[in-house]
């Protein structure tokens, strides 16, 4: 595909909200988002099963014929190229034109395009099922990944985009110790032994308050001997 080609290829957004664009955003219907967020999420699935899973309470008739409409509705207002196709047999997908950044995310491996991991949390308010193991399992990728961004930044030395990727850790998960480890070694590595011992103490105290937990021996030992004591008080 061409450069041009591209640009205009279909893009669902499914991290921080739902978004479809082509040459800009398209709106479409709640059914039609959710059959595409699907897709985009579990890649194929059968008629039946879209039928079953997106519109549960209703008979399996009436199901079917909600999905039936949904696509032809779709195919009406979506002139080319098309975004839902035919794979196998009775089986649905997103067309191979589409993209989709929940995909990306799941795909890149250790090499997580930095701005997929800033957007947000996979279709939060959604309460669908279906979205939420998705949800969690995206949103612990994510940690991950921004852990792992914040480390190999800092190695390089780019200290304010290391604390960046350790914040937005912390923000997803403010039990999670591994990104406040990741802040205090930012802090540590620019001399701001105050700052780290800051972020420290604060953990330790959210941690005590939530779980009645300490932080961590590794966690401790980051820290300049003596400036807090194992439990994080003081």
């Amino acid at each position: 595909m061409n450069q041009a080609g591209t640009e205009t290829a279909p893009r669902v957004q499914l991290l921080g909200r739902f978004r479809l664009e082509h040459d800009g955003p398209v709106e479409v219907s709640a059914s039609a988002r959710r059959l595409l967020a699907y897709l985009g999420l579990y890649r194929h699935a059968t008629r039946t099963v879209l039928a079953g899973t997106l519109w549960p309470e209703v008979s399996e008739e009436r199901a079917h014929g909600s999905l039936r409409t949904t696509l032809w509705r779709l195919h009406r207002d979506w002139r080319s190229p098309p975004l839902v196709v035919g794979s196998r047999g009775d089986m649905l997908a997103l067309a191979e034109s589409v993209t989709v950044d929940a995909r990306a995310l799941d795909d890149a491996g250790p090499d997580v395009p930095p701005a997929l991991l800033f957007r947000g949390d996979l279709l939060p308010g959604w309460d669908d099922g279906w979205v939420h193991f998705e949800r969690e399992r995206l949103r612990q990728l994510r940690l991950h990944a921004l852990d792992a961004l914040s480390s190999r930044l800092l190695a390089g030395g780019s200290h304010a985009s290391a604390l960046k990727a350790a914040l937005e850790s912390v923000r997803v998960e403010p039990l999670r110790e591994s990104g406040h480890r990741a802040v205090v070694a930012v802090h540590l590595a620019e001399g701001n032994t105050a700052e780290a011992i800051r972020t420290y103490r604060a953990f330790a105290t959210l941690l005590d308050t939530e779980l009645g937990l300490p932080p961590s021996p590794l966690f401790t030992t980051l820290l300049p001997a003596g400036a807090v004591d194992r439990g994080g008080d003081g």
